[in-house]
């Protein structure tokens, strides 16, 4: 067999990389990059024609940002605020999944009353909550998570007991038939069914719960967040709050797109 030299052809490697650019380009990441920068073009074009310091472009945001990085402020508020909602998410996670797990299971008379429990308390206003733990417990570390938890834990239990209401009937009585015990059957039959469900409710928690928090800081507490943007407020800083707010919207959505969603990957690798 011969080669015909002149039907083989080198591949140019600018065309392979313009390829390579333009297929990612063309892909979500392409699309979230150009909807960014022209959301930042739009940002710089109103804050040019206002001429207001009420209303600051993003290098002036970005300088503040900056700034405060710089000094350690920054660092400092947004790791306090972190500890806070991660203390009263997970608080939230393990008491909710419970009390879901629990009415999900349950029938009759048992479900029908403590599902106005949960009415009244999906109903009740964050503000409400923070302002009663603060009336009744003080300005103190504790009330301020309480606060955010018990703002939580009817939305996860509500999304759990869903799930558990759809959970297979067969794999039950499987568990049942080779004896699994209570503990078993919870680990290797119902979480894994109700990775779903979890998995939304964790997701939907955590948005949920670190604005609750920067709330509960700005009533509260003297640190976080939610009383650095207090102290801006009172001194018309807008650079400042647009700051704060834009590093911990980069915090969260790190969190979310490196904890919770390979998380999710990972436990639902057992469907098909």
């Amino acid at each position: 067999m011969t080669l015909d030299h002149d039907t083989i052809r080198p591949v140019s490697t600018g065309r392979v990389g313009r390829g390579v650019i333009g297929s990612v380009l063309s892909g979500r990441l392409g699309w979230t990059l150009i909807s960014f920068f022209a959301l930042l073009a739009l940002w710089m074009i109103v804050a040019a024609l206002l001429q207001s310091r009420l209303f600051p472009g993003p290098l002036a945001v970005g300088d503040k940002l900056i700034s405060e990085a710089a000094s350690g402020e920054l660092f400092y508020h947004v790791g306090v605020t972190l500890a806070r909602v991660a203390v009263a998410f997970f608080l939230a996670m393990f008491v909710g999944s419970a009390i879901g797990i629990l009415l999900g299971r349950a029938r009759g008379a048992t479900n029908q009353f403590f599902d106005t429990w949960l009415i009244f308390f999906l109903n009740l206003p964050a503000l409400v909550t923070i302002i009663l733990c603060y009336v009744w417990f003080g300005l103190t570390e504790a009330a301020a998570i309480l606060a955010v938890t018990i703002n939580k834990i009817p939305n996860v239990a509500v999304t759990v007991r869903e799930g558990t209401r759809s959970l297979s009937r067969d794999l039950d009585e499987m568990a049942s038939i080779y004896r699994f015990g209570t503990w078993k059957t919870l680990r290797h039959v119902t979480l894994p069914q109700l990775a779903p469900f979890l998995a939304a409710a964790a997701r939907g928690g955590l948005a949920l719960v670190w604005k609750i928090v920067l709330v509960v800081e700005l009533l509260g507490r003297s640190n976080g967040v939610g009383h650095q943007l207090h102290l801006a407020f009172q001194l018309f800083d807008v650079s400042m709050i647009l700051a704060y707010a834009i590093a911990f919207i980069l915090v969260v959505q790190i969190i979310e797109i490196a904890v919770l969603q390979p998380i999710e990957a990972r436990v639902n690798r057992w469907r098909r």
